[in-house]
């Protein structure tokens, strides 16, 4: 295990990432020479700069030689020429999951937020009631979150919460004293081999929390059930009468923001959201059996869960188009999360529902294929966009053009196009859609800058 103390000049490859940035701004704010490297100048690797961080905008070779350790983000390969530098001096390399995993070992209030889905969000949760209960916590999220001023937050206190990914394993360099697991569904089948391989994982996760320790838990889900089987140590939640925290009588008002109560120990606990659909129900309802456990009164849980205004790209409105259009954003890029938040819209005013969405990756395109061709059944009209590669290359036979086919066949009463670039789908878009329509950009690429696109365009 890497000892921090036994170094000064840190060098981070992939600075501008979001979860490594924020690795980067704790080990400022102790004192560390860091510097790093990422070939994309953005917001996050500018306030970097402001900290003290030396930035390279490119990946050299160069950049290495001052640094005596290198960290390194998930998307970087081996044959980065600052990694294969670094080996050539027989620098010690980390990778940002066993960095966190050391950092979080020094709080005893640490707490990890795991799941397939909505660890964005119930992080942000679960950091607000602790910001609001003045606990004054150590914040890694995995969005940019308006309260805080960005994606992390340097407390003084014994607390500490983030995402734990379970991605290449990565979670399992955490050893946390709360860990919630929201979720467990079929995704990342580029390194998982099948879901009985990630329960694995999420087993192996839930082994490294202590004994005095708690995991807080989704019982509904029946692999995370699997997972919490036998153990002593959990704390559960959902619908089912036999849950430690019980959710009761969910409404929606005229905007779509559900309204429901949370019944802990014979006590009951209004919940008022404003952020829309049923996934949003369980995230916060994870948030707060998880801030109860550890301390936070329910009274003040659940107020400031009513304040919760949502992290960027999480159904983030961008706008309503002088034709009366209004233009929403979402990362969902998985089935599971797509249909979630299809629910969420349905539960809005409007016309006619659009989805311009990006597919993420190859890889969970080809996996995911059919789930894909059956989760847009909600949306009456269905753009899609080029797949966006992140990290790889195609050589998998898979296309957006032939997912478009795919729910055609399926469902032949929808209106679905493939376009081949953004420009197209904005032309198309401003053309076709009509007052009191509802456009969600939808994808965790960048699919996003088309809504910008319209808006600019019909400013």
């Amino acid at each position: 295990m890497i000892d921090l103390k036994e170094h000064r000049n840190i060098h981070c490859i992939g600075i501008g990432g979001v979860g490594l940035s924020a690795i980067a701004e704790i080990l400022i704010s102790r004192g560390y020479n860091v510097s790093g490297s990422d070939m994309n100048e953005s917001e996050i690797t500018e306030r970097l700069k402001e900290s003290g961080a030396v930035i390279y905008n490119n990946h050299r070779k160069e950049n290495v030689e001052n640094a005596d350790l290198i960290i390194y983000s998930a998307a970087i390969a081996e044959e980065n020429p600052e990694i294969v530098r670094a080996r050539e001096r027989k620098l010690p390399l980390a990778s940002r999951a066993e960095i966190l995993g050391v950092l979080m070992d020094e709080y005893k209030g640490s707490i990890a937020i795991s799941g397939t889905h909505g660890k964005t969000t119930t992080t942000s949760m679960v950091s607000l009631v602790l910001e609001a209960a003045k606990l004054d916590p150590t914040i890694l999220v995995g969005g940019q979150l308006a309260e805080i001023g960005g994606n992390v937050k340097v407390g003084k206190s014994d607390y500490f919460v983030t995402e734990a990914c379970e991605y290449r394993d990565s979670f399992l360099e955490l050893r946390p004293n709360i860990e919630v697991i929201l979720n467990i569904d079929s995704d990342h089948l580029d390194y998982f081999k099948d879901i009985d391989h990630i329960v694995n994982s999420f087993e192996k996760f839930a082994m490294n929390v202590p004994g005095d320790g708690k995991i807080i838990a989704y019982d509904s889900n029946p692999f995370v059930s699997e997972v919490i089987r036998g153990r002593k140590n959990v704390v559960t939640y959902g619908y089912n009468e036999s849950s430690d925290f019980v959710i009761k009588d969910v409404r929606f008002d005229e905007a779509g923001m559900p309204s429901f109560r949370v019944r802990h120990k014979g006590t009951e606990t209004p919940v008022h959201l404003a952020v829309p659909g049923e996934h949003n129900i369980l995230n916060s309802v994870a948030a707060f059996a998880c801030c109860v456990t550890i301390g936070a009164g329910e009274e003040i849980t659940g107020e400031t869960l009513g304040h919760y205004k949502g992290t960027q790209r999480r159904f983030d409105i961008v706008g309503i188009t002088k034709e009366g259009i209004k233009i929403v954003d979402d990362y969902a890029h998985h089935p599971t999360e797509i249909k979630a938040t299809l629910s969420a819209a349905h539960n809005i005013p409007h016309k006619r529902l659009w989805i311009l969405f990006q597919p993420h990756t190859y890889t969970r395109t080809l996996a995911l294929f059919h789930q894909f061709a059956d989760a847009f059944v909600q949306a009456d009209i269905l753009i899609l966009a080029d797949i966006y590669a992140a990290r790889e290359k195609d050589i998998y036979n898979v296309s957006s053009k032939k997912l478009a086919e795919e729910i055609r066949c399926g469902h032949r009463n929808k209106d679905v196009y493939y376009m081949d670039s953004f420009e197209k789908i904005r032309d198309f878009v401003i053309s076709n859609a009509e007052k009191g329509d509802l456009v969600i950009t939808m994808g965790a690429g960048d699919i996003y800058k088309v809504g910008t696109m319209i808006m600019e365009e019909e400013a």
